[in-house]
């Protein structure tokens, strides 16, 4: 556009000034100079646009004005003057202007852009003629002027930097709007911005110019908003150069580009609708700090509160999750960081967010975890809603973190969720129930082997469940109503906790006790030992130990510590004396110049463990309070969300507990009314309770409270005689505990319990036979002579050998719930527990009376549990007898005296019921032998019977088995370790010499009848490795060698259980092999020398003489090579159960269903020998075509080839004609076939081939003149038949045999049973250790149609009578014998 030719002044060039106004020059001052510059800028404000003549009056004036002389003026007066003039000129003149140089537009516009700087000062004299020059260009658009000027970008820019700069909050709405409109207008009719020009509004945006000049910013971000649609292609295209193309060059900002798109996207969205697709791209750079820097700038995009980019660029949203799995680590970790403001700004996104935290939590990046847990936690706290349970599921995960920082996080985050919502209810009972499980799972974490979690898990109960700051009374309701709702487990994890802190407190005050005695080197030793064990307790076990010792130093010198802490350790110390106690005892400790005192630390550590926070006197009496509250109906258990019976029964629980650990604080006389109370109460389990307290904290009742004494005397005799079994014991043992005439009161329950003895009423008979059994055992003195004839006239022969139901129930399930157990069978159960405490209480066999029981309880599981096989009692009664026996025996064995007479045939029957068919007898069993092992109270060869777990068909069984070994073999360890006097008695603690009785009891295993088949060594194989894995996790002490050598020596010996049996010795070597196989394959360093010669048990191997050397392998190079690299089977592993049925009756023992089991009844854990056991499973459906089992609700279904169904498994018989394989059961020796009369004699007399197929022992392949033979006579239908019973070997039928000899029948036992335990009459018998190797059988003639006669007459258990019935002990059973004939019974 070409500017139109300047107008020419009238006058002919002359200068017309306004009225009055002398011309200006440079010859006058400046004041004067300013006085008429002010006429001259009146007269032109008061001009419009349509003067015409005085605009070309003055047209001449306007050139002047826009001279060198005013626009360099110094003055500063006369610069805004002229710049006045200037401005109405352009709006008189407009839209030309009456300039026509570019030259002297550009100086005029520059030099009225430096003009609007007064605009800063809002207090200046000439603020307001600055103001107007605003105004006037802003309302004209003068600048608009410029557009046709090449270099007006010059200009502009000049122009925006101004106005930026002079902005500030002194300026009113209109300054800020004449400004706006200023720049607006130069934005929005001109044909783009510039980069230079964009950078001048940008760079108010950056951080750091946004921090110095607010009002900057907030001008640059209405400009941006109001121009919008102008300027959003500028922006495009600058942020197009510097993500995409990478030109940074382009603008100072390109190091700030991130910042200002976050910047912009806070100002308008639509500023960066072409920007998003390019933030797409960079997010899969390769560059991971590139990546790093758009995470973080979308993070704060998608996070913003009022964002919704997430929904309208919903491509770009599920790139930026993409990055929450991004290989960079920062990456990751600043995508968690996002989520938490995400969850709390954006709830609807929080689905989408879900997974991605799923996987993070999970990050092998121990900061990452640990964030996801904030993340989640934060949004927590703000609002429970904003985190579904999926989220909290995360959190609840990683308390089990390998990571201490990340579990601690977890388990804080969790008790804060809890204290805020569950316990000060602030979100409502539907959010208090959505975290309920909280307080479960954090108790749970008790149960870790880390002592700071233990540690951890104390401090939340004492701050955030219960927290020990509330008053005592609502510090208890806390506690009884938590009590009530937790789970069982939680239950546990409490009480142990309390038990764990009391034990502490014990061992605190045993080395205060140390330092009141005199200084020695025993007491120095002493007490080493006690701060040893209380540093165990405590983090750090290293620093515990030298920490410790300094603490016990200051103690020794600080009497008046010592005296503190024995006050806080004191059973009648107050929680508020305790806290006034732990403040005195750190004051004392702490040291002013010290910043950090980890010693100080360490003992707060010890100081909160034994400190009483919660429980006192006066806590227990608001507990008891509470409790009368809920039995009178007045409390508040409803709104705590707990049944009144509900918050009895667990208040009782409760202070059950307290009052093993807080005895003490009991001993009110309103403490125990209100126990006699719920005595009365109808509740079985409350009764049981509050006996069980007055038991741990009535010692004092007999002295000082007389009037309880006389209420509680009777009310305890009514319970022993009549009250549940629990509430019987409870009684006893509380009688005997806190009364001192205890003689005469036990007396008192005794003698008319004894004497009231039924076995017709069964259901009157288990409470009786508790009490008895248990004022037998806390009293032998008094009681075990009359006790004797009570067992040996009622308990054995009257109750046990006789069934009295009439029929067995037939539905054929292996167990059944406690209520549908039959009364005579409980009455069974507790009359062989009755047995075991009458054998602890005496402590001794002088009458041999232990030999008759072990005898008896042989029986019973060699005959699974129906003694006298009339085949009365049912599957599921025959299992809990069968218990009751494996239990009695292992609970024998854990007395000297009597574990000294168990033989290893009985230790073998003992061990076998850990692979019971009954799953529920296997569990049980397998946790009372850990927890007797565990406090090591049976001695160590139990311990082998873990090995046979690896045949067990449940996956969770075999898990459960191994966590048992861990464990002990941890805890022998640990005994080992931390005392010294244990190093004596390494042959009964080191975990290694279990291997010589494993050894020995697989060597006897009933399933080991072939020695060199393949599938029974595989068998042997993983039971071995069931054990060395665990044994050989380190070689400690170069114990793999150790293990080697004491193999080695087990094959220079001879099995003492038949050292003269070849085939027994055989089948010894060939585990030996096995295991030395095992261990080489497993260690390298097992062929070093070993670190001492290994002693093995002489109860059951024979060391030879020097010159016997056994170098003999046992394994050929084929079988080592199929043991190494395994081989398809055409069975389920579980050989024990699954083979067919020798023995009548016997039940199938089954593998459960799930295809990830069915395979293998190896351990879960890999083999290093076999690289198939990786794959066990592979080969299910080739096992199943065989014969397939599966256990359901322990009855377990076979299928046949066609996958038929037949009858269940119990019911199965040996007549039972079915396709399918049937499966044993094992814990019973082998019956071999009845051999005819006429060879009855021989005791050659073979099997026949096939009959054997199972589980014959090593005797039974070598018989001898120690196979004996009593005939016996009875009458059958008029005719005497000769009966063999071969105390050596069982009676059993396999089919073929059934189709040689149809006419031959086992025998019942009832005769067997009077061998076994002594008979009337004639009969000589004197029996030797175990019926392990005992069993009877006889041949029957062929029972007429009109049925057979059976014997059922009792026997006298002759054993219980003290007759001389038992012979010197040998390895092997002896019964001295003569043929006689015995009358026949009707």
């Amino acid at each position: 556009m070409e500017f139109p030719q300047q107008q020419k002044p009238a006058g002919d060039g002359k200068i017309t000034y306004p009225p009055g106004v002398k011309e200006i020059t440079d010859k006058i001052t400046n004041d004067e100079v300013v006085k008429r510059l002010k006429m001259v800028v009146k007269t032109y404000m008061d001009m419009d646009q349509d003067s015409e003549e005085e605009k070309q009056q003055y047209l001449a004036l306007a050139l002047h004005l826009a001279s060198e002389f005013f626009l360099r003026n110094p003055n500063k007066d006369v610069r805004l003057l002229v710049a006045c003039c200037l401005a109405d000129i352009f709006r008189i003149y407009a839209p030309e202007a009456p300039y026509t140089s570019h030259d002297k537009l550009k100086d005029i516009f520059l030099f009225i852009t430096r003009q609007l700087k007064g605009l800063e000062d809002t207090k200046s004299p000439q603020f307001n003629r600055y103001f107007y020059l605003l105004e006037n260009l802003a309302w004209v658009k003068s600048y608009n002027i410029c557009f046709e000027l090449e270099d007006c970008n010059e200009i502009f820019i000049q122009l925006f930097k101004t106005l930026f700069s002079v902005i500030n909050n002194s300026h009113n709405q209109k300054v800020q709007m004449h400004m706006m409109d200023l720049m607006s207008s130069i934005i929005m009719e001109g044909d783009g911005v510039t980069q230079e020009l964009l950078d001048t509004i940008l760079i108010n945006l950056i951080p750091a110019h946004k921090n110095l000049n607010k009002q900057a910013y907030d001008l640059a971000k209405t400009l941006l908003k109001r121009t919008v649609q102008t300027i959003e292609t500028c922006i495009a295209n600058f942020f197009n150069q510097v993500l995409v193309m990478g030109k940074s060059s382009v603008s100072d900002l390109s190091e700030h580009v991130f910042d200002l798109i976050q910047e912009l996207f806070a100002i308008d969205p639509m500023l960066l609708t072409s920007v998003m697709p390019q933030l797409e791209f960079k997010l899969k750079s390769n560059d991971g700090e590139e990546r790093l820097a758009v995470v973080r700038l979308l993070a704060k995009l998608f996070g913003a509160k009022d964002s919704e980019l997430a929904s309208q660029n919903r491509p770009l949203w599920q790139c930026f999750l993409g990055r929450f799995n991004d290989i960079h680590v920062p990456v990751r970790l600043e995508c968690v960081k996002f989520a938490s403001h995400c969850l709390m700004n954006h709830p609807d996104l929080a689905r989408d967010l879900t997974e991605y935290l799923k996987v993070r939590s999970h990050d092998p990046e121990e900061a990452i975890r640990h964030d996801v847990i904030v993340t989640i936690i934060n949004a927590g706290k703000k609002d429970l809603n904003l985190v579904n349970d999926q989220l909290l599921g995360f959190v609840r995960e990683r308390t089990l973190d390998k990571r201490w920082r990340v579990r601690k996080e977890a388990m804080m985050g969790l008790a804060q969720l809890y204290k805020k919502y569950c316990l000060h209810h602030e979100a409502g009972k539907e959010s208090a129930a959505k975290i309920s499980w909280i307080k479960d799972k954090l108790l749970h974490i008790y149960y870790q082997n880390s002592i700071d979690d233990k540690l951890l898990v104390e401090k939340i109960f004492a701050q955030y469940m219960v927290p020990h700051s509330l008053d005592t009374e609502e510090k208890m309701k806390c506690l009884y109503y938590l009590y009530a709702c937790l789970d069982t487990n939680a239950v546990k994890a409490l009480n142990e906790m309390w038990k764990c802190q009391n034990m502490l407190r014990s061992l605190v005050k045993e080395l205060l006790d140390l330092h009141k005695l005199p200084v020695s080197e025993a007491n120095n030793s002493a007490m080493f030992g006690k701060l040893m064990c209380i540093a165990k307790n405590l983090p750090d076990a290293g620093k515990a130990q030298d920490f410790m010792k300094k603490f016990n130093q200051v103690l020794g010198e600080d009497e008046k510590l010592r005296v503190q802490l024995e006050m806080l350790i004191s059973p009648t110390c107050s929680c508020k004396q305790a806290e006034i106690c732990v403040r005195e005892i750190t004051r004392k400790l702490t040291f002013p110049k010290q910043p950090t005192n980890p010693f100080l630390e360490m003992v707060k550590f010890l100081l909160e463990r034994i400190a009483p926070v919660h429980i006192d006197s006066e806590a227990i009496s608001a507990l008891v309070k509470l409790l009368n509250k809920s039995i009178e109906g007045t409390a508040d258990d409803d709104e705590e969300g707990v049944t009144p019976d509900t918050a009895i029964r667990a208040g009782l629980e409760l202070l059950k507990v307290l009052s093993f650990t807080h005895p003490t604080a009991f001993h009110s006389a309103e403490t125990y009314e209100s126990l006699l109370q719920c005595l009365k109460m109808e509740d079985e389990k409350v009764a049981e309770a509050a006996i069980q307290i007055f038991r741990n904290t009535g010692q004092k009742i007999e002295t000082e409270l007389q009037q309880i004494r006389s209420t509680l005397i009777p009310i305890l005799h009514q319970k022993a005689k009549r009250g549940t079994p629990h509430q019987a014991k409870q009684a006893v043992h509380c009688i005997h505990a806190i009364f001192n005439n205890k003689e005469v009161q036990l007396a008192q329950i005794f003698e008319p319990l004894s004497r009231s003895l039924n076995a017709d009423v069964p259901e009157q008979l288990i409470t009786p036979l508790v009490s008895l059994g248990h004022i037998s055992m806390l009293a032998p003195d008094q009681f075990a002579s009359p006790m004797k004839s009570i067992v040996a006239n009622f308990i054995v022969k009257d109750l046990l050998m006789n069934d009295r139901q009439s029929v067995g129930n037939k539905n054929g399930k292996l167990w059944s719930a406690d209520e549908e157990v039959s009364p005579e069978v409980l009455a069974k159960v507790q009359a062989i527990k009755l047995l075991v405490r009458w054998l602890l209480g005496m402590k001794n066999n002088q009458s041999k009376s232990a030999n008759s029981t072990l005898r008896l309880l042989s029986a019973m599981l060699v005959s699974e549990g129906d003694l006298t096989e009339q085949k009365k009692i049912s599957k599921s009664d025959m299992s809990r007898l069968r218990l009751a026996a494996g239990g009695a025996i292992m609970k024998l064995a854990q007395e000297p005296c009597y574990h000294d007479i168990i033989t290893p045939e009985q230790y073998q029957l003992c061990g076998l019921v850990i692979n019971d068919e009954c799953y529920q007898v296997r569990q049980i069993f397998a946790q009372k032998l850990h927890l007797a092992l565990v406090k090591l109270m049976l001695p160590l060869e139990y311990l082998a019977v873990f090995a046979l777990c690896a045949k067990d068909p449940v996956k969770e069984r075999r898990a459960h088995a191994r966590q048992c070994l861990l464990k002990n073999i941890s805890v022998r360890r640990e005994y080992i370790k931390q005392n010294p006097l244990a190093q004596e008695k390494l042959v009964s603690l080191l975990p290694e010499y279990v291997v010589p009785y494993m050894i020995h009891l697989l060597a006897h295993d009933p399933d080991f009848t072939k020695p060199q088949e393949y599938e029974q060594l595989k068998d042997i194989k993983e039971c071995l490795w069931f054990m060395l894995e665990v044994l050989m996790t380190k070689n400690e002490n170069n114990s793999h060698a150790f293990l080697r050598k004491m193999v080695e020596n087990i094959k220079q010996t001879k099995d003492a259980q038949c050292p003269d049996d070849a085939k027994g010795n055989e089948k010894l070597y060939i585990v030996c092999d096995v295991a030395l196989f095992v261990i080489a394959n497993k260690s390298t360093a097992c062929h070093l020398d070993s670190p001492k010669d290994p002693v093995l048990p002489s109860k059951f191997f024979i060391v030879q003489d020097k010159d016997f050397k056994n170098d003999k392998e046992y394994l050929s190079t084929d079988m080592r090579q199929m043991l190494l690299t395994g081989k398809p089977k055409t069975a389920p592993v579980l050989s024990a159960v699954n083979k067919p049925l020798t023995v009548p009756g016997k039940r199938i023992f089954t593998k459960t269903t799930p295809a990830s089991d069915t395979a293998s009844n190896t351990s879960t854990n890999s083999s290093p020998l076999s690289s198939t056991t990786i794959n066990k499973n592979s080969n299910v459906a080739t096992e199943s075509s065989e014969s397939q089992a599966q256990e359901n609700n322990e009855n377990p279904v076979i299928k046949n080839d066609e996958c038929k169904k037949t009858e269940p498994s119990q019911n199965m018989t040996p007549d039972a004609e079915t396709d399918a394989s049937p499966v044993k059961r094992r814990g019973r020796p082998p019956k071999s076939a009845p051999v005819a009369p006429a060879g009855a004699d021989k005791e050659g007399a073979a099997a026949p081939a096939g009959a054997g197929r199972g589980r014959k022992r090593a005797a039974d392949s070598n018989p001898s003149t120690e196979s004996i033979n009593i005939k016996m006579s009875k009458q059958q239908n008029d005719e005497g038949t000769k009966r063999q019973i071969d105390l050596q070997r069982w009676p059993f039928k396999s089919k073929k045999m059934e189709k040689e000899r149809p006419e031959e029948e086992t025998g019942r036992a009832v005769g067997s049973l009077a061998l076994l335990l002594g008979s009337e009459g004639e009969t000589e018998i004197e029996l030797e250790s175990s019926p392990e190797g005992v069993t009877c059988g006889r041949e029957e003639s062929e029972r007429s149609s009109q049925g057979d006669t059976k014997s059922t007459s009792r026997e006298d258990p002759s054993g219980w009578q003290g007759e001389t019935n038992c012979g010197e002990r040998t390895d092997r059973l002896v019964v001295k014998r003569k043929p006689v004939r015995v009358k026949s019974r009707p």
